[in-house]
């Protein structure tokens, strides 16, 4: 079959990248997932969580859809609160050692860039811990190696990084962008973790 009587489904595949754009717009679909599930404030670990189990099974061209996502979601959620819950906890602390430098404290700046720098690979430490998540898995264990994980794949953890900062740059560009971008975000901690387990 030549080029002129290939299908136009085919060629339209092929136009569009096929494989790589579908898990493209699935991974912003995931985002507004998130986000929505996200609107519990504490919630978002396991939303996060949800995403990037849902993205692995879209990698892995295993079924699922908002029903799976949905049931992740609350399955994880029952550990994952409390995840949440410490994480925006850290953010008020590393808030006050902001104000801390903007009051010209002596050592604020040294206090208010560590606890930046923490909060971050916090952040970073969820996200991956989030990646691997399953059904069963104990947010403890899972963030412990996360943290691990952090630390010795620097170079993943800046992926990662690179991937929030996209996310906060939409977000001060135009806000409703930030949502969907948030599915990349678990994307990049999906493809993290896959990228370190098959080294």
């Amino acid at each position: 079959m030549d080029r002129a009587t290939a299908p136009v489904k085919t060629r339209r595949a092929s136009f569009l990248g096929g494989e790589r754009f579908a898990v493209f717009a699935e991974s912003l679909l995931t985002g507004v997932w998130i986000a929505v599930a996200s609107l519990g404030f504490v919630t978002w670990p396991a939303a996060f969580a949800a995403g990037a189990r849902h993205l692995r099974r879209r990698v892995g061209h295993e079924g699922g859809g908002l029903r799976e996502f949905v049931r992740d979601f609350r399955t994880a959620v029952r550990g994952g609160w409390a995840v949440g819950l410490a994480g925006w906890a850290a953010a008020a602390a590393v808030r006050v050692d902001v104000l801390a430098v903007r009051a010209g404290i002596p050592g604020g700046l040294f206090v208010g860039a560590v606890g930046v720098l923490a909060l971050i690979g916090l952040i970073v430490a969820v996200l991956r811990a989030a990646a691997v998540w399953t059904p069963g898995a104990s947010w403890r264990a899972l963030l412990a190696d996360a943290g691990r994980r952090t630390v010795l794949d620097p170079a993943g953890s800046f992926l990662i990084v690179g991937g929030l900062g996209v996310v906060a740059l939409s977000a001060l560009s135009v806000a409703p962008l930030a949502v969907p971008v948030l599915g990349a975000v678990a994307a990049a901690a999906v493809a993290v973790e896959e990228r370190r387990r098959h080294r």
